[in-house]
């Protein structure tokens, strides 16, 4: 067995904890992020996933070796990774009908050590691979993308179009960093339109069922198309302002009003990371290892002030454009490209009490809002 002392140990057992406190954040119905509405909600569907291959990577070290950390910049597993669990999902039906089940592995290895008095490592791998196969198989772990969803629909009563609230996930290759998207966009299309408008009462047709949560886009016709721009404008290095844009530019028919993306990472832990000298040297000071982590996140925003009509002429026509407000008052805002933003920070309470000790509290979280994990509870506003 892993001895408890190995880095890998130590690195999984503290993700794990920050995952499950961040999902107690998400899904805590007194946590700031509820003012954003459904947000919360939603990015605790795409923590789970974390969580799910975080517990597929564990799985995996009990019969390959191979795992690679970011620890200089994310403090998340390296691309490869999220890769490497994608490729055995596709191929896990076919690799697990070749290992024994999991009660014949477990009579095998019981019989190996009355036999030999020895453990059975080879049968131990197998068991491993067995279980992490089983994990993997059912497609609901954190991919390199994940498509897109339809989670809300409703109509705009000034406009008289359906909006919908649209999300995806990706996993930067470039970054390692895990990363959330949700857009409000209305949908101009006739057929949508007709279809979705009650045009007397300027509310959504009672009479169109829509069990949500929807795959892709809602309007058919550009479903696809979507899932493709989606794909190929999620990168980390697009700021949330350009993804905005280039989908106003693409889709005639699609006004993004508010674009949200959420950045998880990085993260830090001690004697595992190196992105924070401060940070790593304070950590490396709490008593149990399982709480000497720190995650931060920041969430960005960027919404249109205003909608510029298009234009129809006898020689040139120009469709309609959204005109996004990008805070330049704010230098961080404006360089990130976003109208609005927040960076989060949760900690358990041992390890805050070792910064605040140290006297390095106030300059670490300058500009975070803090959320402490304490006996399973997280408690923001310190």
């Amino acid at each position: 067995m892993t001895p408890t002392d190995d880095p890998a140990v130590r690195y999984f057992d503290a993700i794990a904890a920050a995952l499950s406190g961040l999902e107690i954040f998400m899904r805590d119905d007194r946590s700031p992020l509820y003012r954003h509405g459904i947000v919360a909600k939603v990015a605790a569907a795409y923590i789970a996933r974390l969580e799910r291959s975080f517990a597929c990577w564990r799985n995996r070290l009990g019969f390959m070796e191979t795992f690679k950390i970011s620890r200089a910049e994310s403090g998340f597993p390296v691309f490869q990774n999220v890769l490497e669990l994608e490729n055995d999902r596709k191929t896990a039906a076919q690799r697990l009908a070749s290992i024994p089940p999991s009660g014949e592995l477990r009579e095998e290895m019981a019989d190996f050590i009355l036999r030999h008095k020895e453990f059975p490592e080879a049968l131990q791998r197998s068991m491993a691979e067995r279980l992490y196969l089983e994990d993997v198989k059912d497609g609901s772990t954190f991919s390199p993308f994940i498509l897109a969803q339809t989670a809300k629909v409703s109509v705009n009563p000034k406009s008289m179009r359906p909006y919908y609230l649209v999300h995806w996930g990706s996993f930067d290759g470039t970054a390692n960093l895990p990363l959330i998207y949700m857009a409000t966009v209305e949908d101009s299309s006739e057929a949508m339109v007709e279809q979705l408008v009650d045009a007397e009462s300027g509310k959504l047709n009672e009479r169109i069922e829509i069990p949500l949560p929807v795959d892709g886009l809602l309007n058919p016709d550009l479903a696809h198309r979507f899932d493709d721009f989606t794909e190929k404008n999620s990168a980390y290095s697009l700021s949330p302002l350009t993804v905005a844009t280039n989908l106003d530019k693409d889709f005639p028919d699609l006004h993004p009003k508010q674009l949200r993306r959420m950045v998880l990472g990085p993260f830090y832990s001690a004697g595992i990371t190196e992105h924070n000298s401060t940070v790593s040297e304070v950590l490396s000071k709490v008593r149990k290892a399982e709480n000497a982590w720190l995650l931060t996140w920041t969430i960005q925003e960027v919404y249109s002030k205003a909608e510029k009509p298009g234009r129809k002429g006898l020689w040139s026509s120009e469709p309609s454009s959204e005109e996004f407000f990008i805070n330049t008052d704010d230098l961080e805002a404006a360089r990130q490209g976003v109208s609005s933003y927040e960076k989060h920070a949760l900690i358990p309470h041992e390890a805050y009490q070792a910064l605040y000790a140290a006297g390095e509290a106030e300059k670490i979280f300058a500009g975070y809002k803090v959320h402490i994990l304490s006996k399973g509870q997280v408690i923001s506003d310190v």
